[in-house]
């Protein structure tokens, strides 16, 4: 292709690609461009409503959808998720031995692009009600080895690095084993009563988070 063509070209696209945006009233650059719209699966392990941990996947979900993202929610704590008992049942890729509310996860996270997890940490791990949902992924073992994105949200009340990085060891053990990639992190130190995160910069960076995932 000469110089003539290429300008012409690249004129002729740019053109399109306004042209399009003003029709659709598109204005975000990845949609116009024809990136793929994700699924994104958000769980959430926090008991408390208005929790600091759901704050965050609040405002994660707001920048996702925003960004023309199909979000589906998985509160693990209003829900019923009976703790794995290693029956074996499933053999690892099969029936597990409960019907309950684990029937919503699998039948959206296999398809999912991206998983996140949201939780507050409880005595320096994870809380218990994320951990079931976790634990229970061993009866889709064999569906979930693809790849896809993950992103951690935690949020804890002191403000020691060193205090968070169980969690994150645990979450990066998981990625490892499934084949996923991290999509990124939010580490919210010093927030621990409700409603404290609102006054720090973590909501914001979870809803950039968000959008650009």
């Amino acid at each position: 292709m000469n110089r003539r063509n290429f300008i012409k070209n690249a004129i002729f696209a740019t053109a399109r690609t306004a042209i399009i945006g003003a029709a659709t009233g598109c204005t975000d650059k990845r949609l116009l461009e024809g990136e793929k719209k994700m699924k994104i699966l958000v769980i959430t392990g926090s008991p408390r409503k208005n929790g600091n941990s759901n704050t965050l996947a609040d405002n994660f979900i707001k920048g996702a959808e925003e960004a023309g993202h199909n979000v589906v929610r998985f509160d693990s704590a209003f829900k019923n998720v009976h703790p794995c008992i290693a029956c074996n049942k499933c053999g690892m890729n099969g029936q597990c031995a409960f019907k309950d509310d684990f029937e919503f996860v699998k039948e959206n996270i296999v398809d999912a692009d991206a998983v996140v997890f949201a939780t507050p940490m409880y005595y320096f791990g994870i809380s218990a009600q994320i951990k079931a949902v976790i634990d229970r992924f061993y009866a889709i073992n064999g569906q979930i080895h693809v790849p896809k994105k993950a992103v951690l949200i935690m949020t804890y009340a002191d403000t020691s690095a060193k205090e968070a990085q169980p969690i994150i060891s645990h979450y990066e053990t998981l990625l490892n084993y499934l084949g996923w990639s991290d999509a990124g992190k939010i580490i919210a130190s010093g927030v621990w009563t409700e409603g404290s995160v609102n006054q720090t910069q973590y909501p914001k960076q979870a809803f950039e988070m968000g959008k650009n995932i």
